[in-house]
């Protein structure tokens, strides 16, 4: 069974964390989302969301990929722990996926794992990154990096990783279960 570890950070974009667990878990894959500390976080937009473990507990997991969600302050939380930094640069040095949307592709960049890679993320949040070739699609994908710009996206995005995980039958019979 394919496995994916979302971590979560105070302030983390409340639809975009749901919305991937959600369409990840529909195509029966593993995925784990892990607050930095273990407990409870209040989302961005006041949802509190129970984490399944801490982030402590799964840093020594191998998964396929990790997928940060986004918003404010949830992505400058995550930037500002090196267990993320190190545990993103390590994945993608594996060439594991490495997954980010909203404003959460700046800790990529923050990471260096964008360095003269493609990239998308809500407008503004890369423009710091001079080495990070900015796109204007919804999703991007470079290798085994996949961006995305922002909760209004957040579904297509999970879909995709759905497809990069499990192939397109599974994604197309878990969009047909959405009944979009």
């Amino acid at each position: 069974m394919k496995s994916v570890l979302v971590p979560l950070a105070a302030g983390s974009e409340d639809l975009e964390a749901v919305t991937i667990l959600n369409i990840l878990r529909r195509a029966g894959i593993e995925a784990l989302s892990a607050s930095l500390d273990g407990h409870p976080i209040r989302g961005s937009r006041g949802t509190v969301l129970v984490p399944d473990t801490s982030l402590d507990e799964v840093l020594k997991r191998d998964f396929d990929m990790v997928v940060l969600p986004g918003g404010q302050p949830g992505t400058n939380n995550l930037k500002a722990d090196a267990r993320i930094l190190k545990l993103v640069q390590r994945m993608a040095a594996e060439g594991r996926y490495v997954c980010a949307i909203c404003a959460a592709p700046s800790v990529l960049a923050t990471a260096g794992v964008l360095d003269g890679k493609r990239a998308t993320s809500f407008p503004g949040s890369l423009d710091a990154f001079a080495k990070v070739s900015r796109q204007p699609q919804a999703i991007v994908e470079d290798g085994k990096l996949i961006t995305s710009r922002g909760p209004g996206t957040a579904m297509d995005f999970a879909l995709t990783l759905v497809e990069r995980l499990a192939g397109k039958a599974k994604r197309d019979e878990v969009e047909a279960g959405l009944v979009r």
